[in-house]
């Protein structure tokens, strides 16, 4: 038996220790905290169950399953759970309609339409225009369109050697835009979607991820939209555990990692801190699935002497961001709509879901019993005043940002900056009466020296890239299995995080010798149609020459392939 030490028991940990137990590995985790799961575990409200009910389920902050994610729910369909042929994944459900959200202004719709051209991108960005007053003109909108289309049709050297060097804030030219450009299509996109900031964001990672979601909600079949139908433990982090240790994983809660011991290029042990005392644990191969920051601690002398690159994480740990959970407990079900939220002009990047339409508890089984509806906020800019002044009511009084706000400031001002985003043209969505409780992520809290936040997120900043390393290191017996790994996902993210355990798997059974298959890893989807406009950009990138503004040539190239295989397959469909 081969025995494997992984550290950390989030996501990255608990997906490599699926993948490893499977193929007949002995497994050894250690989880910091109480409660599994890491950043995408659910957190019981304490105190707040009442004669006999269970604490009010409180997150980290909202699960989101975009289409394009395939290794966690490959994971997923491999978790057995009473009832689904296809195990937890069949706790996935999916949302019908997505909302931006703007101040005082009407709600507008996402499309769903796959453009075909820049012409389409940018009839997709006039429907929505039409849809209410985003108050961008019509030349800013049309050169948006043109960036997007460049993305989709750039090939992958392109955006690996160029994009990645590029700003999200400098690609999208936001410097010379309008105001109402940068507020909602160059920094609300962005924030929103993964607590960047577009004037230091990668235009590859933000760009990558947003071509995908535009893919995702074209093709026929499931939607683009997809969360869990309960809170995130009950649905997939316990289920998760329990086969984990019925695969005989021997799994630790409340086991932090204090220190990795290098000696003579290998990895000799970990000390880990278990209640009052610390203990040392020793295997053949050890997986370090703890977030950046964390590992950038552990990082010593002796591991970079053996292995330099692994500086690149210290780096990359000045680089992290915040984006946490508040759930808002109702007197009411309050739907806002069927889908995901995006406030696009709250100082504080909100995104939101109602979460009770999707799930199939009885939250009448929760808390003192009167609670009917969720509404679960994450908070994406910690740095940006608020719209209210303190103390409350004061003329004079002072706006505040996230960091410097109170815990109960800071649930006044979301709800605050959510209900001048939905109570619009005359209608009261959200009314203070149905506020029974609310919830924010433990993680920030307070020290000496200011707020803090215990699990910060990754920014992929322009140029990053290098600085992230393999799955695999020099160290022999020591690989990476968290979000901050090179990954075609290429975003902080839990699918990042199962596929870089996947990749850090495979790492070890090329090692060790197992006689067992290797994990799979998919590349991010690219829509064939477009495949010889992107042969075309690789030809011309190869001769030293910019992104064609005009791709004419090489779209009729395209229409006449489809035509050409749609007569095909027609007629081999007769001859059959």
């Amino acid at each position: 038996m081969t025995d494997v030490i992984v550290l950390g028991g989030g996501v990255g940990g608990m997906s490599a220790a699926q993948e490893l137990a499977e193929r007949g590995f002995r497994v050894h985790v250690y989880e910091k905290r109480s409660v599994p799961g890491g950043k995408a575990r659910s957190i019981p409200v304490p105190g707040t169950g009442i004669d006999g009910r269970q604490d009010l389920p409180g997150e980290h902050g909202f699960r989101f399953f975009p289409r394009f994610y395939r290794h966690v729910t490959d994971t997923m369909k491999r978790i057995p759970y009473p009832g689904n042929r296809d195990g937890v994944y069949g706790n996935l459900v999916q949302a019908s309609r997505d909302m931006l959200a703007q101040f005082g202004k009407a709600p507008l719709a996402f499309p769903a339409r796959f453009p075909r051209s820049v012409a389409d991108v940018e009839l997709m960005f006039e429907d929505m225009m039409q849809s209410g007053e985003l108050g961008i003109s019509k030349a800013d909108l049309g050169f948006f369109a043109e960036r997007i289309w460049q993305l989709m049709t750039s090939c992958s050297t392109r955006n690996e050697e160029q994009y990645e060097r590029v700003s999200w804030w400098t690609y999208t030219d936001a410097a010379n835009r309008s105001a109402a450009y940068q507020a909602l299509l160059v920094q609300g996109l962005t924030r929103t979607l993964v607590a960047a900031k577009a004037r230091v964001a990668s235009t590859r990672s933000g760009g990558t991820v947003l071509t995908e979601l535009v893919y995702a909600t074209a093709r026929p079949g499931r939607s683009d939209d997809n969360l869990l139908d309960g809170p995130t433990n009950m649905a997939w982090i316990d289920p998760w555990l329990t086969y984990l240790r019925e695969l005989n994983v021997d799994y630790h809660l409340d086991a932090e990692v204090e220190a990795i011991h290098c000696k003579n290029g290998v990895i000799v042990g970990a000390t880990i801190r278990e209640g009052d005392k610390s203990i040392e644990v020793n295997g053949d191969y050890f997986i370090a699935a703890v977030p950046v920051e964390v590992m950038a601690k552990l990082v010593t002398d002796e591991m970079l002497e053996k292995d330099p690159l692994l500086g690149g994480i210290q780096e990359l740990a000045k680089d992290v961001s915040w984006m946490n959970g508040l759930q808002f407990f109702l007197s009411e079900s309050v739907p806002i709509v069927n889908g995901h939220v995006s406030y696009i002009d709250t100082p504080w990047a909100l995104t939101s879901i109602s979460e009770e339409q999707f799930w199939t508890i009885d939250l009448a089984n929760y808390g003192d019993g009167n609670v009917k509806g969720v509404l679960s906020v994450d908070i994406s800019d910690w740095d940006t005043h608020g719209i209210l002044t303190w103390p409350e009511g004061d003329p004079n009084g002072k706006r505040l940002t996230a960091r410097d706000c109170t815990v109960e400031q800071i649930k006044e001002e979301v709800w605050e900056q959510i209900k001048k985003s939905v109570n619009v043209d005359g209608k009261e969505i959200l009314k203070n009466e149905v506020r029974l409780h609310s919830f924010l992520d433990p993680d920030i809290s307070r020290d000496p020296s200011g707020r803090t936040d215990s699990e910060p997120l990754l920014v992929n900043k322009a140029d990053t890239w290098h600085l992230r390393p393999q799955a695999w290191t020099h160290i022999p017996n020591l690989f990476l299995a968290s979000d901050y790994v090179q990954t075609n996902t290429d975003l902080a993210t839990m699918e990042a995080a199962n596929e870089a355990a996947r990749r850090a798997v495979n790492s070890i059974i090329s090692a060790s010798g197992a006689n067992v298959p290797y994990c799979k890893i998919w590349k991010l989807y690219q829509p064939w149609v477009l495949a010889p406009v992107r042969w075309y950009d690789q030809c011309r990138y190869a001769r030293g020459l910019p992104w064609r503004s005009e791709l004419r040539l090489p779209m009729k190239l395209v229409h006449t392939i489809s035509v050409y295989l749609n007569h095909s397959v027609r007629w081999l469909t007769r001859l059959w």
